[in-house]
């Protein structure tokens, strides 16, 4: 329906028609039209319900951002492989954008959650909860990325009846996955360590705001009483 529309349309503008005469796209190509301008609502719709979802699990707004940083490699990974194999981008190809939403962020979440433990009860330092959370979730991180992206190579490969129409599906997140599996992987725990500092950092200029207030203000007191006493000088 893409190509056609396109070919419609511009057969259309080259006809040169008469001012009074439009161009009504309806039926089936209207409903094509719909769904392709709702998929860029519909990305954000699934990115926003999954930060929030994830804020209330963590119990804060800066561990999130760190899981949903995966999400842009693998939109490029997906692009790239669509390009790459001159696929459209075709209603299939915009659900795997969603389904690789859910996969990929489950790595980041397997990563952050195992540093989180190890910093809250273990007392570790966010360096070393990064690294010990890369070492222990190495394996399972890589096992199941592989189980997805050789789940989706069969449809990438498109063997038999309407394979056609899966095959946009299969290499998009066969894409994703790849180029997502390959800079996750170091992206995000650099990007726990750095949060985690201005986190603290941010904590601790709190503190001692919160701190320096009363200090301040029983410091002021004297300052305060002496200017009494000395207007009431004066106006004797």
């Amino acid at each position: 329906m893409g190509e056609a529309l396109q070919v419609v349309q511009g057969t259309a503008n080259n006809m040169r028609m008469p001012g009074d005469i439009k161009l009504d796209i309806g039926g089936d190509f209207r409903r094509f039209q719909q769904s392709q301008s709702g998929g860029v609502w519909l990305i954000l719709g699934a990115i926003l319900t999954v930060y929030i979802v994830l804020g209330i699990l963590y119990e804060s707004l800066i561990h999130p951002v760190t899981i949903l940083s995966t999400l842009p490699a693998a939109g490029v990974g997906a692009l790239l492989a669509l390009w790459f194999t001159n696929t459209d981008m075709s209603v299939i190809a915009q659900i795997a954008l969603v389904l690789l939403i859910g996969i990929v962020k489950k790595n980041a979440i397997m990563m952050i959650d195992f540093a989180l433990v190890a910093q809250r009860e273990h007392g570790k330092t966010p360096l070393e909860a990064a690294r010990e959370a890369s070492l222990v979730r190495f394996r399972p991180i890589m096992m199941t990325t592989m189980v997805a992206i050789l789940a989706a190579l069969p449809i990438a490969i498109g063997l038999g009846e309407g394979s056609d129409l899966r095959r946009p599906l299969g290499i998009a997140l066969i894409g994703g996955l790849l180029i997502s599996q390959s800079l996750t992987l170091l992206s995000t725990p650099a990007l726990y360590v750095i949060f985690s500092c201005l986190s603290d950092r941010w904590s601790a200029w709190r503190a001692r705001r919160k701190a320096q207030g009363p200090v301040a203000a029983i410091r002021e007191i004297p300052t305060v009483s002496a200017r009494l006493r000395k207007g009431a000088r004066e106006s004797r």
